[in-house]
């Protein structure tokens, strides 16, 4: 195979055809390594041209890629992360997401910048990478087994605790659009792919690997770690903030600014945060801190229970957005008790967000009447009872009853419930939305709404808004915030690190921090402009997918709750996002991208200034259809 031109890449991927069992090694293009760097870009670049637009998700046609960045597995800060991509079953388009931990560099070590997985087995299955062996082994053994246990499983069967894992649960068996990928005791969940994993009958991945990362120039690699680490250690959100309280931090912050929903976001106010809050954790449940692979930070929270109902609860966790989801939304001020149910959704193998909405949108129908003890097998759905929470979680984790309807995610059963319950369901793009306000964040409310993943706080972030960096309560000046923000999200996303250490990293546009990191690693000459205009090319290819998949301007859109429903109480009562506001900061938002203002198509012009001409070709030929139906009309 044809030696890598740049460093830190391994130069190979590894692709894996279920339904063939074919195991192939193929090279990376250093052309889409230039020009989409990797992880989320180059793994949008890949889909665009081996998925044909329109098929099902569960299909044996879609795909499932883990990847890897430039910067994986070396000891850049908060390098541990890996992506795992698929087309959703929640968004019926391209998702990608990020996971801490190990397994990212451990593939890296086996020699591999990711591995594609097509097709789909007869039976249950789990890929075993041990370096330059490659097994599709049988797991029928392990059907059935909740993620955690697998993994656990896996480990003694291969005879070594020190192989590295992902695995689904019992969720991803069933198809629960919601299914996530376990890795370790971390997550990427949002978008499915443990769904589509569970259609193609993938139990795990299980990888070890002894090589390692080169880099062009060691000596000038260490100095440039070592000026980022000092950054690191001397800014107060990385060396004392997320540290000492985690994520969980937030929940205090944005309750005194009134953006903490709760009860399904009927509310932004929560009387009873304080139960919730990272202080409260800190002082009742952590044990101690735990970081990934070259992590500086440890900002992961190891929590034990010790006393109460919940007792012998042992899980990392739980994130922010979990105590939001399991917590506030569903009316439970108890710390305890969301780390319990997180646990829970994890074993499942689910993610915990959108279960945690579920079970919120199910208590809002059951408190207007939508739902009655009938639909709800006698179970009374209401706001503030820990054991209704866990028993819906097991339901929805095992699709019994009412869960069955839940595990298709809000959209879908909104549409199945009827009867209203559609106009407070909350999502965007079938994705619901994360523990952050849209009508007390204006600019992350566009981000929302045009978000390629929908309800994602990954495409747009609240932090420039929330900590002052941006005026909060204006809709001036936020498209090209937002615009900027995307940039920062998706080439982080792409390097791949963490979004947590924001403030080094972005938050208001990639940085120099990244290009400066990419070039220790790999030897590439990048400027900031580069990385930008990278950032461009990566954004515009998912739109370009959106595109195919039938999305268009009409779906760039917030839920009428969020349009027509002021705050209505707290330090940001009387917020909300109104039509005409949103409508003007979407055409400048468009703009911005030079994409076509009436459907949000990207404009061919644009791409062709981004080298993309292939793509231009085709946004040519759907720009023109448009607009022939629009004449028609």
């Amino acid at each position: 195979m044809k030696l890598f031109r740049y460093k830190g890449y391994m130069g190979k991927l590894l692709r894996i055809n279920l339904s063939s069992g074919k195991i192939t090694e193929e090279p990376l293009k250093e052309e889409w390594v230039e020009k989409y760097l990797g992880g989320a870009g180059f793994g949008a670049r890949l889909f665009y041209d081996e998925l044909k637009p329109g098929i099902d998700p569960f299909s044996p046609e879609n795909k499932v890629m883990i990847m890897t960045g430039p910067v994986t597995g070396t000891l850049i800060p908060t390098a541990s992360r890996v992506g795992g991509y698929c087309k959703s079953p929640m968004t019926n388009s391209y998702f990608h997401g990020t996971a801490g931990g190990n397994l990212g560099a451990e593939l890296k070590y086996a020699g591999y910048d990711g591995i594609i997985i097509e097709g789909r087995s007869t039976v249950p299955v789990y890929i075993w990478i041990d370096d330059d062996l490659v097994e599709i082994r049988e797991a029928s053994h392990l059907w059935g087994m909740m993620s955690y246990e697998v993994q656990e499983a896996l480990k003694e069967e291969l005879g070594s605790p020190d192989i590295h894992t992902a695995a689904i649960g019992p969720a991803g068996e069933m198809l629960n659009r919601f299914a996530c990928l376990v890795f370790g005791c971390r997550v990427t969940g949002r978008g499915g792919i443990g769904a589509v994993l569970g259609s193609k009958k993938v139990k795990a991945i299980a990888v070890r690997g002894s090589g390692s990362v080169e880099v062009p120039d060691l000596k000038g690699f260490r100095r440039f770690t070592d000026e980022l680490l000092t950054v690191f250690k001397t800014h107060p959100a990385t060396s004392n903030i997320l540290p000492t309280y985690g994520t969980p931090v937030l929940v205090n912050v944005n309750n005194a600014l009134g953006v903490f929903g709760n009860y399904n976001w009927q509310d932004e106010y929560f009387d009873r945060a304080e139960g919730l809050s990272g202080e409260v954790m800190k002082e009742t449940i952590v044990v101690r801190n735990k970081a990934c692979f070259a992590c500086p930070v440890r900002s992961g929270k190891f929590v034990v229970i010790k006393d109460g109902k919940f007792k012998g609860c042992v899980v990392e966790g739980p994130e922010y957005e979990n105590i939001f989801s399991l917590g506030s939304q569903c009316g439970i001020d108890n710390i305890k008790a969301v780390a319990a149910a997180e646990r829970l959704c994890d074993e499942y193998g689910m993610d915990a967000i959108e279960a945690g909405i579920a079970v919120a949108f199910s208590m809002e129908a059951f408190q207007k009447g939508i739902l009655t003890l009938e639909d709800t097998e006698g179970l009374e759905l209401k706001f503030g009872s820990e054991d209704v929470l866990m028993a819906m979680i097991h339901k929805i984790g095992k699709r019994e009853g009412i869960g069955d309807t839940l595990a298709e995610g809000v959209k879908r059963a909104s549409e199945r419930i009827g009867k209203g319950s559609e106009d407070f369901a909350m999502h965007n793009k079938g994705v619901t939305f994360a523990g952050h306000s849209a009508r007390g964040l204006p600019g992350f409310a566009l981000g929302y709404a045009t978000g390629p993943r929908g309800g994602s706080h990954h495409d747009g972030r609240p932090t420039g808004e929330r900590t002052g960096l941006v005026p909060r309560q204006t809709f001036e000046g936020k498209a090209e915030y937002i615009s900027k923000v995307n940039r920062f999200t998706i080439y982080t996303d792409s390097m791949i690190v963490c979004h947590l250490p924001e403030a080094i990293w972005g938050p208001l546009d990639v940085s120099e921090w990244c290009s400066r990191a990419v070039n220790a690693v790999t030897g590439m000459d990048i400027s900031l402009e580069d990385a930008r205009r990278t950032a461009e090319r990566q954004w515009n290819i998912m739109r370009a997918f959106m595109v195919r998949e039938g999305y268009r301007r009409k779906d760039d859109k917030l839920p009428k709750r969020f349009m027509e429903e002021p705050i209505p109480r707290g330090p940001s009562k009387g917020m909300v996002i109104d039509w005409t506001n949103f409508n003007k900061m979407l055409d400048e938002y468009y703009a911005f991208w030079g994409w076509d203002t009436a459907t949000g198509i990207p404009t061919p012009g644009r791409l062709k200034s981004l080298d993309m001409e292939e793509i231009a070709n085709d946004m040519e030929g759907y720009l023109s259809r448009e607009k022939a139906q629009a004449a028609k009309k």
